[in-house]
C-alpha cells in the first residue's frame, strides 16, 4: 500500500476539483473527518483537506468549463519539465504545462495515450500529502484503461512504473510500483476498463481508494450524505473490503478497508 515515503513515480498528492467546495468539505467532514483548510489569498481558493492537523489531500472549486467535478492523482516526478517532454514523446499530451506554484513546488497535468488525465508534482517546500494508508487518508489507485498493455508501456517510459501480475479468484490483477523499491512499493493498479461495468460508462480514469475503518459504515454514510454507491461493498480474501462511490456532485472515488499484510 500507499506510503508517504515518496518514490519518484509514486503518487504523492491527491485533489478534488468541485462545483460546491462548501459542500464537498461538509461531506468529506462526515464521511472521513477531514476539516478544510485555505491556502491563502494567493492560492486562488485552493485548500487542503486536514485530517488530525495532517494534509490528506488537496481541493478547490471549479467551474464547468473546467471539466466535471473529480478527483485528480499527482504522481513524484524530480523534474516536471522532463516529463512534459517523456509525456509528448510517448504519445500523451500536455494539458498543463508545468508551472511553479509559489516556492511549493513545480505542477503539470498531462494525459496519456489513453486520453485520462494525471498530474506530477515536483516537490520544493510541499513534499506532497502528510498521511497515506491510515484511515481516512489515500491508500491505493487503480487506472481503468482499455488496453492494458499500452498504458503500462506509456507510465513506464515517462514515470518508470513497473507492473507485475498478481494472481487471484478468477483471474490476474496488474499491480503497479515505481522503479525504486520494487514490488514491495507496489501503490496502485491496471483494470481493464471492458472487465468492470461499474466503470465501462465513466471511461478511462484514476480512482483514487481512502482506506476506512468500516467499508459497510462508510458507504451507508455517503449515500445518507447524497452521494452514490456506485459499487456496494464488497470482500476479496487476501485484499480487503471495498466500495466504490462518488460524493454529491459526482467525483468518483473508492474506499477499503484493507485486509491485515500477510506474513
Amino acid at each position: 500500500m500507499l506510503t508517504t515515503r515518496f518514490a519518484t513515480g509514486a503518487p504523492n498528492w491527491v485533489d478534488l476539483g468541485t462545483s460546491d467546495i462548501d459542500g464537498a468539505t461538509s461531506f468529506y467532514n462526515s464521511l472521513f473527518g477531514w476539516d478544510f483548510q485555505s491556502a491563502g489569498s494567493e492560492s486562488g481558493g485552493y485548500g487542503f483537506f486536514q485530517l488530525a492537523g495532517k494534509t490528506a489531500a488537496g481541493g478547490m472549486q471549479t467551474t464547468p468549463e473546467q471539466g466535471p467535478p473529480s478527483w485528480n492523482v499527482f504522481f513524484q516526478s524530480p523534474d516536471a519539465d522532463a516529463t512534459a517532454k517523456a509525456v509528448e514523446q510517448a504519445g500523451g499530451s500536455v494539458l498543463m504545462a508545468p508551472d511553479d506554484v509559489m516556492d511549493k513546488g513545480r505542477l503539470a497535468v498531462f494525459s496519456d495515450r489513453a486520453g485520462v488525465s494525471f498530474g506530477v508534482w515536483q516537490p520544493r517546500q510541499l513534499r506532497g500529502i502528510d498521511i497515506a494508508g491510515d484511515p481516512g487518508s489515500l491508500c491505493w489507485v487503480e487506472l481503468y484503461t482499455p488496453d492494458i498493455a499500452a498504458a503500462a508501456a506509456f507510465y513506464n517510459s515517462v514515470m518508470g512504473m513497473e507492473t507485475s501480475a498478481v494472481p487471484f479468484p478468477g483471474g490476474t490483477y496488474t499491480c503497479v510500483n515505481p522503479a525504486e523499491g520494487g514490488e514491495d512499493s507496489m501503490f496502485g493498479g491496471l483494470v481493464p476498463l471492458a472487465d468492470d461495468p461499474t466503470e465501462q460508462a465513466a471511461g478511462a480514469y484514476w480512482l483514487p481508494y481512502f482506506e476506512v475503518a468500516d467499508t459497510d459504515a462508510v458507504a451507508a454514510k455517503a449515500e445518507e450524505l447524497g452521494g452514490t454507491v456506485r459499487m456496494p461493498a464488497t470482500s476479496m480474501e487476501g485484499v480487503g473490503r471495498m466500495a466504490k462511490l462518488a460524493d454529491p456532485y459526482g467525483a468518483r472515488f473508492a474506499v477499503i478497508k484493507s485486509d491485515p499484510p500477510q506474513s
